[in-house]
């Protein structure tokens, strides 16, 4: 019995090393929370008057805000992969990327469609960046450290509420925008140390 306990500890151990090995380590809880920290710098400063509530306006603010921080985001994804990453490293970047990239298309052509309809439905558009993001973080989880379906559940929630509550387009807040995606970040950015970076004595 205890050769068969062994060799069970053995297997299991295996089967933990091949799930470390799937798991995708390109994105960092340092860069991750930076872009949540320019989601809520936006949202202070546009909350102030500096972004007037216009359909247009909001629109192309949060779209260049948006581009930003996910340059912010990924740059240690961009930067690993032309400088250190071997091919298999860039394969796996190329695919995590893959499964996350339809996602925001489908947000960038949804916006679009709406304002084109009215600018009265950009009213709605909080709430679908923020279903459309957790779609794209559940799309990734099979390759992503533990807890990434929780961010995708806050994100989930947040856009479904967000929906629930829209009213009018001179109602718009910056908050709805900046402070969920924010925290939405930074929240990702808590469970990126704990899964990768955290000392392992201190994981158990």
């Amino acid at each position: 019995m205890s050769d068969v306990s062994r060799a069970l500890e053995q297997i299991a151990e295996i089967h933990e090393q091949l799930g470390r090995s799937s798991v995708f380590r390109g994105w960092r809880p340092i860069p991750i929370a930076s872009s949540g920290v320019v989601g809520l710098a936006a949202a202070a400063w546009a909350s102030t008057g500096g972004l007037p509530v216009d359909p247009w306006r909001f629109t192309t603010y949060w779209l260049a805000v948006g581009t930003l921080a996910l340059l912010v985001g990924s740059a240690e994804i961009v930067w690993h992969y032309f400088a250190r990453a071997n091919d298999v490293e860039r394969a796996r970047a190329r695919h995590v990327v893959g499964q996350f990239m339809p996602a925001l298309f489908a947000g960038a052509l949804v916006t679009g469609a709406l304002i084109r309809l009215s600018p009265a439905l950009v009213a709605l558009l909080p709430g679908l960046w923020a279903l459309f993001f957790g779609v794209g973080i559940f799309a990734t989880r099979p390759y992503s450290p533990r807890g990434t379906g929780w961010v995708a559940l806050y994100y989930w929630s947040a856009g479904l509420a967000l929906l629930w509550t829209a009213g009018t387009v001179d109602q718009l807040s910056p908050w709805s925008v900046g402070g969920t995606f924010g925290a939405g970040q930074l929240l990702t950015a808590v469970f990126l140390y704990l899964s990768l970076e955290r000392p392992s004595w201190r994981r158990s």
